[in-house]
């Protein structure tokens, strides 16, 4: 069973050294980028440190907020005496399905306490039992953790990573029962009219988007989003080494200052990138966009004119992006868009696993393989 990675802990002088590094006059970004911490946690330090001098929760709290902590644990027991009494007086079978089914919300000793069972007696009849309730709670917290859109392949991925050996047929029985519904449908394709780009520049990768070395070849493309009454556009730079979004990008217009916008987010040496393939769209022709690639070598390709599979891997990344990020969301402003954006990009890179790259996340598989070269 894999081991679930602790939180990050900080010690209070390892805090007071960054808080002191902020007042010497180093800049916020500096200082997360060099440590690798949130800003919101130094900002969180830094307030801190002005108010009461304590970088401890109990010693920042307000008398309100004291007071609100009271009040929720006073109405969590009033909901577990509620939830649990009733019951007290039924068989021991049936005390034990209301521990069971309560605890994801109580202790399992609290509730034993008010049902007057041994937890020993608890613990050995629930053993005794199928762990369908585990498994469900599994389940629904994978589910929750994929952001509502992995189906029964991927999540046997993510149990039998947990030490569970459970069909998919078993786990789509479940997810009918708790009601979790993948955001992912029947996929379609929609023709799009639209101005094409007529350069001469051939189609390089030629449908070649496995075994490539990283940064070797990588495929873009950009799709509309929804934002208040209007549409807005995110572009998209995919590394086909390992799926990674190395760049990206979102604004009003669909063009190639979107483009040139999601290259400037690439936080490695653009001389790296060998190959920039994409489809035929005007937005892809821009002269500040080829300055670009020709001051830092990169080469040109183009799909085929009107045949999306040249451009594959982009195609099957953006109907991921719909269908997991844009399909359902309401975005009222840019910033809004692209601040949820640089978000799902983390998750993504990092925590998304990919059935491409044998169920790891990008990022797993780039420190996976590269360390196999090295």
């Amino acid at each position: 069973m894999t081991e679930r990675r602790k939180p990050r802990s900080y010690a209070d002088e390892f805090k007071q050294q960054l808080v002191q590094l902020y007042h010497n006059g180093k800049r916020k970004c500096d200082i997360c980028r060099e440590y690798d911490i949130a800003t919101s946690l130094l900002d969180k330090w830094l307030e801190q440190s002005a108010t009461s001098g304590s970088f401890h929760e109990k010693d920042n709290r307000s008398t309100e907020q004291q007071e609100l902590i009271e009040l929720r644990k006073r109405n969590k027991q009033l909901e577990m005496e509620n939830d649990i009494l009733k019951p007290s007086s039924a068989d021991f079978g049936a005390k034990v399905n209301v521990i069971k089914a309560n605890a994801h919300k109580y202790s399992v000793s609290a509730m034993c306490k008010v049902l007057n069972i041994s937890r020993s007696s608890y613990y050995y009849e629930a053993k005794q039992k199928p762990k369908e309730n585990h498994l469900a709670a599994e389940i629904r917290e994978i589910f929750r953790q994929s952001r509502n859109n992995y189906g029964t392949r991927k999540i046997k991925v993510e149990l039998h990573k947990k030490g569970f050996t459970v069909s998919r047929r078993r786990i789509g029985r479940i997810m009918k029962q708790e009601g979790l519904v993948s955001a992912y449908t029947v996929a379609q394709y929609k023709p799009h009219i639209d101005k094409y780009n007529e350069s001469k520049v051939e189609n390089i990768v030629n449908r070649e988007f496995s075994d490539q070395s990283q940064y070797n070849v990588v495929v873009s493309d950009l799709t509309y989003v929804r934002v208040g009454n209007s549409w807005n556009y995110i572009c998209v730079l995919v590394d086909l080494f390992n799926r990674e979004i190395i760049g990206y990008s979102a604004g009003r217009n669909k063009d190639a200052a979107l483009v040139s916008k999601a290259f400037s987010r690439v936080n490695v040496n653009l001389n790296k990138i060998q190959i920039f393939h994409t489809d035929r769209g005007n937005e892809f022709k821009n002269r500040t966009l080829d300055e670009t690639l020709e001051a830092f070598h990169i080469r040109r390709s183009l799909s085929m004119k009107g045949c999306p599979y040249d451009n594959a891997v982009a195609e099957a990344t953006f109907k991921i992006i719909k269908t997991e990020f844009v399909k359902g969301q309401q975005y009222e402003t840019l910033e809004q868009l692209q601040y949820e954006l640089s978000d799902y990009v983390n998750w993504f890179n990092n925590h998304r696993i990919h059935s491409s790259l044998g169920y790891m996340t990008p990022r797993e598989y780039r420190l996976t393989n590269l360390k196999k070269v090295v």
